[in-house]
């Protein structure tokens, strides 16, 4: 056999020369079994518990809201209109001040301020126009969203965090403005009697499902979320129930028609009051300092209640007219 070309001879002495220096080098101790566990148990999210006397605070909260709303729209009439739009706006202001110290968006001050102008022309174009309906509404919320966004650009913070600043005045105005259809749906014949099954069914659900919490939190929903699947079920059934019980006495209700009537009012309110619960939840884990804590625990019932009023038009326009 001929031998091999010099370069060919040198390749093959350099590469034996680099196997025997890998083999040579000390090789890193491997990571232990145990190490692995703890490293897992730090990555996991920390277990928020339950604390039963806040659940309590919320759900009387809960209640008293639900009986202001339901109540002030009995003293509504064709030409007292006004008193019903003060306590909406009493309930907006705790809205944007509540959702607004929240979210903590850039701009704080612009946003609050955007919402509590879209409240009052929405209450005005709810209560003064002479056919009621949601038009006059949308245009009040197109204006205050349209001054938010102008305040916000003039901020330099806010210019830097624009989407951020457009989502929370978009939610702020969205809020206030579901509100005051409340004021149009007392306009509506039937619509009071709506108001009633509807709010009724929301404020149980929410008064039932936080007080299951400070009794019996389980199943947990999730580690960073103290709230138990338990009392999200029981109070939709507690909040339909409540209604059907209503429909068996109001004018042009069955207990049929309540009861679905309810069960969408009270299922809107506690899924708008445990999804809250999962955004607070997530600010945290992201590492925002927590908030106002009178302010973090009334977003979910304002939350609720801002939902289930479209709800009440909504179902008052397609099933009532």
């Amino acid at each position: 056999m001929f031998p091999a070309p010099e370069d060919q001879r040198q390749d093959r002495r350099s590469r034996a020369d680099r196997s025997r220096e890998r083999e040579d080098r000390p090789r890193e101790p491997e990571q232990p079994p145990e190490d692995l566990d703890e490293l897992d148990d730090d990555m996991e999210p920390p277990f928020v518990p339950v604390r039963r006397l806040l659940s309590l605070f919320i759900a009387g909260f809960s209640a008293m809201l639900g009986v202001g709303l339901i109540f002030g729209a009995q003293t509504s009439g064709p030409n007292a209109r006004t008193s019903y739009a003060v306590v909406i706006f009493g309930v907006q202001v705790l809205f944007v001040l509540a959702w607004a110290m929240a979210m903590r968006p850039p701009g704080m001050k612009i946003v609050a301020g955007a919402g509590l102008v879209t409240a009052i022309a929405a209450d005005v174009a709810a209560v003064y126009p002479d056919v009621a309906g949601l038009g006059p509404l949308a245009l009040a919320a197109v204006a205050g969203f349209v001054v938010g966004f102008v305040g916000q650009m003039i901020t330099g913070e806010a210019r830097m965090r624009v989407t951020e600043s457009l989502g929370a005045t978009l939610l702020v105005v969205i809020g206030v403005v579901s509100f005051a259809t409340l004021i149009v749906l007392t306009r509506i014949p039937k619509g009071t009697q709506a108001i009633v099954v509807c709010l009724t069914a929301t404020g149980v659900a929410l008064f039932v499902a936080r007080l299951m919490d400070t009794v019996a939190p389980v199943p947990r929903i999730a580690a960073q979320v103290p709230r138990g699947s338990l009392g999200v079920v029981v109070g939709a059934c507690a909040g339909t129930v409540a209604a059907t019980i209503w429909g068996s006495y109001l004018v042009g209700f069955g207990p049929k028609e309540a009861a679905f009537i309810g069960l969408a009012a009270a299922g809107a309110g506690v899924l708008a009051d445990l999804a809250v619960g999962f955004a607070e939840a997530g600010r945290e884990l992201a590492g925002d300092a927590p908030t106002m804590w009178l302010a973090r625990h009334m977003q979910g019932p304002l939350g609720g209640f801002a939902l289930a009023a479209p709800v009440a038009y909504a179902i008052s326009a397609i099933f009532l007219t």
